[in-house]
């Protein structure tokens, strides 16, 4: 469970606020790597991470290792100190009656059904020859009932509601897991779907996000107890459920892989025998990649015998089980057979700079409310669930206004119920109906969920829809939009295409593909590092990053063609590359933006080479970037024979890359 200072105030039906800070904690922070300096209060910490809440409310994120040793030693104390906090408010929800998990199974039920007991009747299970059946409604009960959604500063609107995970729609793990000859990868593979299903009937999901690189604890995306809701409004987690462990004890699993291995609490090889962090199972290996090792053999087993494979949940990443080594079918990029997960609203975009401080839950009366802050005023959305399945929402901005809208989970296409509004900030929120996805599924509803006679495409990763021919260009939301205005002294040029000129073929993939030599002038002072974002916004209003180059040294002003050794390379919007040459294919002329960043310091990004993506560095300049500049080229496809290729049937030109 992440550490945070703004622990909930109580669990169950009691309301959670969101302290800001006390000026009193206010300190300085100094990262000794880059000589950054920022001052806040200390706000949450998980593994090598801490989190810190600056006087404006804005979070930056330090890496513990890079701070001054008097500031890690503070991360240390705040982290203790909160932390058991922490477990109070978990042991006062607690039950009493249900503090330990039962030695054995009746007779005729599986050992895999233990864990999941501890949390009847809110989970039930049965089972065949095969499989364990786990059902439940997807959200935290009694005795281990949780606030969700307090603490995420990343939000796409979703709220936690109940799901149907019953019948036909019930989690399945098998009862006789099988060790794979390839395990899968969940850095890879499975970023879509469940991995796992906690003991108290809650899925478990990747924790890279299904852009295959975003880790959704360091990006802000999840609660306090490590959870947040997919664009199916359903509850899941992303990191070990640890505070479960209250419930069940440490020698029960937390959860249970999909492929039918148990997940453990923490491991500490250097451990003794009945210390916090030993294996239940008295394994003593060291943790292979997946966070997985073998348990001590059994008493009077053959020399050289293993036991029992299982996985163990830790601080850093993968923090619960990082891929599958047992066998399981993969198909879609996600672990089949496995349930689905229904909304009868539809999926909605980023609420950019919302940041979630509040959540009550009254079961009696199936209500509960989310508050948020949002440009420092505070908002709320509150839902009540009819006994027909209908969602009546209320939501109630800074100002105070309400509205409300009702929802009908029905078969789709159908008419609905849909108030002709749109609030500021979201887009209009008609009931479209039933939203079936995978659960957490992040990508937009499928195209059948769209008001009748709607024949645009659905938007991609929370953009706006498509334009009509008609419509004005789209604009950029704020935060995709330069964090500094373009400076009037800072100048970006090419000696090879002038400002709103046109690509030369070598700088394009109709030639060698190779990347622009640039040169700049009028630098801010105090620059002390540039970075470079080479981006496009398709027909459909989404960002496409072609080319992302970071910690260039302050004294460099100028890049050759196909530079090479200077600076760091982050990601593209095509996996694997680097560098994506414009070559944009359909009819019209297609503009490409150079942006130049001057920054006061070094972004200090540790992300792996390649993974750090245009988001994640805008976000991470955004304080340090003290002048900007830009320059836009723009490329026309031809064909062999010199003239615009013809649209094939069906196709509108839209930028695919090569």
């Amino acid at each position: 469970m992440p550490v945070a200072a703004h622990p909930p105030e109580a669990a169950g039906g009691s309301e959670v606020r969101h302290r800001h800070a006390d000026p009193a904690t206010m300190r300085n922070w100094t990262n000794v790597r880059t000589g950054e300096v920022v001052r806040g209060a200390f706000l949450a910490s998980r593994g090598d991470s801490v989190r810190i809440e600056r006087e404006n409310g804005d979070v930056v994120s330090f890496d513990v290792a890079e701070l001054a040793t008097a500031d890690q030693a503070e991360v240390e104390r705040r982290a203790a100190e909160v932390k058991a906090i922490n477990e109070q408010i978990v042991a006062a929800a607690l039950q009493p009656a249900a503090t330990k998990a039962p030695a054995k199974p009746a007779a005729d039920r599986p050992m895999q059904t233990i864990p999941f007991d501890s949390f009847a009747p809110f989970v039930k299970t049965r089972w065949d020859d095969r499989w364990l059946y786990i059902e439940s409604d997807g959200l935290p009960h009694a005795p281990a009932a949780h606030p969700m959604m307090v603490g995420i500063t990343a939000w796409q609107q979703q709220v936690p509601l109940p799901q149907a995970y019953s019948g036909d729609n019930a989690w399945q793990v098998p009862l006789k897991p099988e060790l794979a000859d390839k395990p899968v990868s969940a850095k890879e593979q499975l970023f879509r779907g469940a991995i796992a299903i906690a003991a108290n009937g809650i899925p478990i999901f990747n924790p890279i996000k299904n852009d295959g690189r975003t880790d959704t604890f360091l990006a802000g995306e999840l609660d306090e107890f490590g959870g947040h809701c997919g664009r199916g409004d359903d509850y899941h987690y992303h990191v070990a459920p640890l505070a479960l462990q209250k419930v069940l004890g440490k020698d029960q699993p937390l959860a249970y892989a999909l492929d039918g291995f148990p997940i453990y609490g923490y491991f500490d090889p250097a451990v003794k025998k009945g210390d916090d962090k030993c294996c239940p199972l008295g394994g003593v290996e060291k943790l292979d990649w997946m966070n997985g090792h073998f348990a001590a053999p059994a008493a009077g087993a053959e020399p050289g015998t293993k036991g029992v494979y299982h996985y163990h949940a830790t601080a850093t990443y993968p923090y619960i089980n990082g891929g599958l080594r047992g066998k399981v079918t993969v198909k879609e990029d996600q672990i089949d057979p496995q349930p689905r997960a229904s909304s009868p609203r539809p999926a909605l975009p980023p609420l950019r700079g919302a940041r979630i401080t509040g959540f009550t839950r009254d079961d009696e009366q199936k209500k509960m409310t989310v508050t948020y802050l949002l440009g420092g005023k505070a908002n709320s959305v509150s839902y009540a669930i009819a006994a027909d399945g209908a969602v009546r929402f209320t939501f109630t901005d800074g100002d105070g206004t309400q509205t409300t809208e009702t929802y009908r989970g029905r078969e789709r296409g159908g008419k609905g119920d849909r108030p002709p509004r749109d609030r500021e900030g979201r887009q209009p929120r008609g009931d479209r109906g039933r939203d079936d996805r995978p659960p957490g599924d992040d990508r937009p509803p499928p195209r059948e969920d769209r008001p009748p006679g709607d024949d645009r495409p659905p938007p991609r990763d929370g953009q706006q829809r498509r334009p009509r021919r008609d419509d004005p260009p789209p604009a950029r939301p704020d935060d995709e939009r330069p964090v500094a205005a373009p400076s009037g002294t800072l100048r970006l040029t090419s000696s090879a295409v002038a400002n709103g000129g046109a690509l030369p073929a070598e700088f394009s993939g109709d030639g060698e593909g190779a990347t622009l030599p640039l040169s700049w002038t009028g630098a801010p002072e105090g620059t002390k590092s540039y970075a470079i974002i080479m981006d496009h916004t398709d027909r459909d209003g989404v960002i496409k990053t072609y080319w992302t180059l970071y910690d260039i040294p302050g004294d460099v002003t100028a890049l050759t063609k196909n530079v090479k050794g200077v600076g760091k390379l982050g990601a593209t919007w095509k996996r694997g590359e680097t560098y994506v040459t414009p070559h944009s294919a359909g009819r019209g002329t297609f503009t490409y933006t150079l942006h130049l960043y001057a920054l006061s310091a070094p972004p200090g990004l540790a992300f792996p080479g390649g993974s750090v993506t245009r988001e994640s560095l805008l976000a991470k300049i955004k304080d340090i970037t003290v002048g900007t500049a830009d320059l836009r080229v723009t490329y026309k496809r031809l064909d062999s024979g010199g003239e615009e290729p013809r649209p094939r049937d069906g196709h509108d030109g839209r930028d695919g890359g090569r």
